[in-house]
């Protein structure tokens, strides 16, 4: 289903400068500030605060786009977690992708218990709208009682050596942290990882896999795709 263009009513910038910046500030690891130091270079001045409200706005609405774009996800999901620093404090980031690396859901957690394992499976299912053929973790033994609850007909596949597809997905997560020298709070990260994880993966394709030619190629749909998302223009060429 084709969805309404995002409405920018009210803004003083056109949209291909919004646009811009969204797209800098999720794809590499940028401050506020870097991305209107950039932006200054092209003669467009933008404050730093301007930039975060554009991409505390904006940046959620592109990604649910973008996932809504997406093909329905695969049968095999892989789970993981990670801990992330949040004032000091140590949380856990909670990530699910399918075999082809296409990110599912994430969620920010204090705990890695069976109940987070259990709170997770059950978000997955609701915003995937599916059920897996296989699950795919690590031996977490809450993992373990929460499929036993939640998905008892699902095959469960426990392994360290299995879930490198997952434990792939959390290196950008973790070059933006360290950029961003750890986040401030729980429901300040939840937000910008969701919307980067929804971001940033769409300009990741599995370039190890490509030829160059295929890869510009590739590069060329999902930039248009882009521009298609954020109402920059209409998308010519189909992926």
């Amino acid at each position: 289903m084709r969805r309404a263009s995002p409405s920018y009513k009210g803004h003083r910038y056109p949209v291909e400068v919004i646009s811009h910046c969204v797209w800098l500030y999720h794809r590499f690891p940028l401050s506020f500030r870097e991305v209107g130091e950039l932006m200054l270079e092209r003669g467009v001045i933008v404050s730093h605060e301007t930039i975060r409200r554009w991409c505390v706005k904006s940046g959620q609405k592109y990604a649910n786009t973008l996932r809504h774009r997406r093909p329905r996800p695969g049968g095999k999901w892989h789970l993981d977690e990670v801990f992330i620093k949040i004032n000091g404090e140590q949380t856990y980031l909670w990530r699910a992708v399918d075999q082809d690396g296409n990110v599912l859901d994430i969620l920010v957690q204090n705990r890695r218990d069976t109940a987070a394992a259990r709170r997770f499976l059950r978000r997955l299912m609701k915003t995937t709208r599916t059920v897996p053929r296989v699950l795919v973790t690590d031996k977490l033994r809450s993992y373990g009682a929460a499929h036993r609850e939640v998905m008892p007909s699902v095959e469960h596949r426990q392994s360290k050596y299995l879930n490198n597809r997952a434990e792939n997905s959390h290196q950008p997560t973790r070059q933006r942290e360290r950029a961003m020298r750890g986040f401030r709070s729980a429901g300040a990260a939840q937000r910008f990882l969701s919307a980067f994880s929804g971001i940033s993966p769409h300009f990741r394709p599995r370039r190890h896999l490509m030829t160059a030619h295929n890869y510009r190629a590739e590069m060329t749909v999902r930039f248009a795709i882009w521009k298609q998302i954020t109402g920059v223009s209409g998308l010519s060429t189909t992926a």
